[in-house]
């Protein structure tokens, strides 16, 4: 698993919950060193030890941690960059929807080793309904996709009603259903504004 994936759980554990308890995860975990790397790879064995250890730790299921990291990747502060990538697609929320579809292509262009799964949409007839297929290699894509899909209509501002519908052959599935698009006031965003982050 790259490094920016390791790390990015790395800093969840850490900020959400605390220094120690990362460091005791990493330690139950068995990696023998503190701090992920985002620019090397490392074994997917690893990264499911960690995730194993911090459900363990925290008593949460695996499926809740990873939505959380997901929300955590829009929402924290110390990750602005993804959540500027997914504003870039559109101005509105559903415009933003029909550009993950473009999100594999983008993400290999800035890191050509980083294996993210593909993502398709699909509108469901009814105007505001969708279906996003996430596929890929690992499983748990999904969940983190759904804690993503969350944060970013909280950020647009829309009501959205969201399910997990479960993994199959190599495929994850969430539907979406609009319910508002302008529910809320929206968090300002700006093409101008500079990047920042650590992870």
């Amino acid at each position: 698993m790259h490094g920016l994936i390791n790390r990015s759980l790395e800093c969840f554990l850490s900020d959400t919950y605390g220094a120690d308890i990362w460091l005791d995860v990493a330690d139950a975990a068995g990696l023998g060193f503190e701090h992920f790397e985002s620019m090397l790879d490392y074994d997917d064995a690893l990264t499911y030890a960690v995730l194993d250890a911090a459900a363990f730790s925290l008593s949460k299921s695996h499926d809740t941690l990873l939505e959380d990291l997901g929300t955590y990747l829009i929402s924290n502060g110390n990750v602005k960059p993804l959540r500027r990538l997914l504003r870039f697609g559109g101005v509105t929320f559903v415009e933003f929807l029909h550009s993950l579809d473009d999100l594999y292509d983008r993400t290999k262009l800035a890191v050509p080793e980083l294996e993210l799964p593909r993502l398709n949409l699909f509108a469901d007839g009814d105007q505001g309904s969708f279906r996003l297929i996430c596929r890929g290699p690992h499983s748990g894509f999904g969940q983190v996709m759904l804690g993503v899909l969350r944060a970013m209509a909280d950020d647009y501002g829309a009501l959205v009603f969201l399910e997990y519908h479960g993994a199959g052959d190599g495929y994850e599935e969430i539907s979406i259903i609009l319910v508002e698009s302008s529910h809320a006031k929206g968090q300002d965003f700006s093409l101008a504004s500079p990047v920042e982050g650590r992870a």
